[in-house]
């Protein structure tokens, strides 16, 4: 296994241990689960730089990579639904957003199993893919970090914290959006695959 393949591995390691943090509650858990997500996005941007400059793109690494991706951030997805299950109007809003993000993962995941079965392709991450994924790591980052200040702070249940729900559940509105629009193009650039499979 190749380094870029190593480093992929690693962040699909790190996911559980990232959504632990956010979940259990002990002293800076919200700092802690902020530094496990930007270490792991972090692969995510030196993995493919290592295996474009170096030469070594895999058919695995291909495959494993944007997995590798889904894993990480559908886990804080699922996370923030927990921290938000007390607040109904928050709840059902990243509630709906995991549910299309999810969505969206199982459709192009199902392409690419598609593809792979039938013609021995494996299917790369679109730039609307990656601007997808780029959009969720930005605006999960954002929250931890906002909640991590909040948590260090003790300002959890001020009136801050309402107004950085509303910024937090609007950049995962923005991710959302991006979600569905990437899965379309996505869709149409790789429709042959599914009529084949008729």
């Amino acid at each position: 296994m190749n380094t870029p393949n190593k480093l992929t591995v690693a962040r699909i390691i790190a996911t559980p241990f990232f959504m632990a943090s956010m979940l259990f509650e002990f002293p800076y858990h919200y700092l802690v689960a902020l530094v496990l997500f930007i270490c792991a996005s972090l692969t995510d941007l030196i993995d493919g730089k290592i295996a474009r400059k170096r030469n070594l793109v895999t058919d695995f690494g291909k495959f494993l990579d944007p997995l590798a991706d889904k894993m990480l951030t559908t886990a804080a997805y699922l996370g923030f639904i927990s921290i938000y299950g007390q607040t109904p109007k928050f709840c059902w809003q990243v509630t709906a957003i995991t549910f299309i993000v999810l969505f969206r993962e199982f459709m192009v995941s199902s392409i690419r199993l598609i593809a792979q079965s039938s013609g021995g392709k494996v299917i790369a991450a679109n730039i609307w893919g990656k601007a997808k994924t780029v959009s969720q790591m930005v605006g999960i980052i954002i929250a931890l970090a906002a909640f991590a200040v909040l948590d260090m702070f003790d300002l959890m249940s001020t009136s801050l914290n309402s107004v950085i729900n509303i910024v937090v559940i609007t950049l995962f509105w923005i991710s959302a959006v991006l979600c569905v629009i990437s899965g379309m193009i996505y869709l149409i650039d790789n429709k042959q695959y599914i009529n084949s499979s008729k």
